[in-house]
């Protein structure tokens, strides 16, 4: 008896050895360790066997058995990486080809990309891009802007206060006095970045985008600040543009003035087919931001910094990147912007 379980475990090895793959293998294990092959009904037959030779047969069958599992485990493992490997030969992806369909390139934001036009237009003209704080002190964001106590933007249904003296900026224009603070006269710079108002509709969100510019030298007037902004409207809008200066009030400018730009959608107010202009409203003219001199009140606050308002003048202005944006591009609803509609950015890259 013991020699036939020899005679079985040497032909079983060598067919284990021999499987080529994983289903020749588990063909290999049903043929010699199935519940009908001859090697377990060796070892259910032992009870029938004469007592002297049940011990030696049970221990040589279940020796055999268990050499068998190991040799078929270790050669299951062999075939399972010979077939990976086989497998990722041929599955393999040459990454050095272009996708199929190409891949979406992506873009910038329109708010970005009109941000970075607006800026260009300022670097030309000789300006720094300056950037601050958007958690703000009230000093900064109202005190030395010559804002009054009783101002209604200090109030907490138009601002968002973070603390007592600590508000989330309204404007960028608190980086007037933080740059003034930092650098003697002359200065010219523009300040973009987010801020935030209570405000919530088509043409108003709570948080949007500005750009703060300021000038400061000796001998500057009002009219260097109409040309500043005659150029940056014509670089926008078309070398058609003309702007006219509205008097207007603003706590840190004196005087003020309210800046608007020549429709670019019609002329006269009037649109080619004879209706009146839906953008200008027939008035043929487009607010497009606010200006002034800078109060000298302002410069009191930074005059020992070299700022003696007897000494030098300068202007400031704000416009929101917004609103220059749905202008030039036709925007209806502030909130596009915000939504993530891909169908409506996707229109601009």
């Amino acid at each position: 008896m013991n020699d036939r379980i020899d005679e079985i475990r040497t032909e079983a090895e060598a067919a284990i050895a021999a499987a080529p793959d994983s289903a020749a293998l588990e063909h290999t294990r049903i043929q010699y360790l199935g519940r009908k092959a001859e090697l377990p009904n060796l070892l259910r037959g032992v009870a029938e066997l004469p007592p002297e030779q049940r011990g030696a047969v049970g221990k040589a069958a279940n020796q055999a058995r268990q050499t068998l599992d190991r040799l078929i485990e270790a050669r299951a493992g062999e075939l399972a990486a010979q077939e990976l490997d086989a497998k990722l030969v041929e599955d393999r992806v040459d990454v050095t080809l272009p996708g199929d369909p190409p891949p979406s390139i992506g873009r910038l934001h329109l708010l970005t990309t009109t941000r970075r036009e607006i800026e260009d237009i300022f670097i030309g003209l000789g300006f720094n891009v300056a950037e601050g704080p958007e958690i703000e002190t009230v000093y900064y964001n109202f005190d030395a802007l010559n804002h009054d106590v009783t101002h209604p933007a200090r109030g907490r249904t138009d601002t968002f206060y973070a603390g007592p003296d600590v508000v989330l900026r309204t404007h960028t224009s608190p980086m007037q006095i933080r740059a003034m603070e930092l650098q003697c006269p002359p200065i010219y710079i523009i300040v973009p970045g987010r801020v935030y108002r209570r405000d919530s509709d088509i043409t108003h969100t709570p948080q949007f985008h500005q750009i703060e510019g300021l000038a400061v030298d000796t001998d500057i007037t009002l009219a260097d600040l109409q040309g500043t902004l005659l150029a940056f409207a014509r670089a926008t809008f078309g070398e058609e543009r003309q702007v006219r200066l509205r008097p207007h009030f603003f706590p840190f400018t004196e005087p003020s003035v309210e800046v608007d730009v020549s429709c670019f959608n019609c002329k006269d107010g009037t649109t080619a087919d004879g209706r009146r202009c839906p953008l200008c409203k027939g008035t043929a003219w487009i607010e497009i931001l606010g200006a002034g001199m800078v109060d000298p009140n302002v410069f009191a606050y930074v005059r020992q910094h070299g700022y003696d308002p007897e000494r030098i003048q300068g202007f400031a202005f704000g416009m929101g990147i917004e609103r220059i944006a749905m202008l030039k591009h036709g925007v209806p609803d502030l909130r596009l912007f915000f939504d993530n509609d891909i169908r409506f950015l996707e229109q601009f890259g």
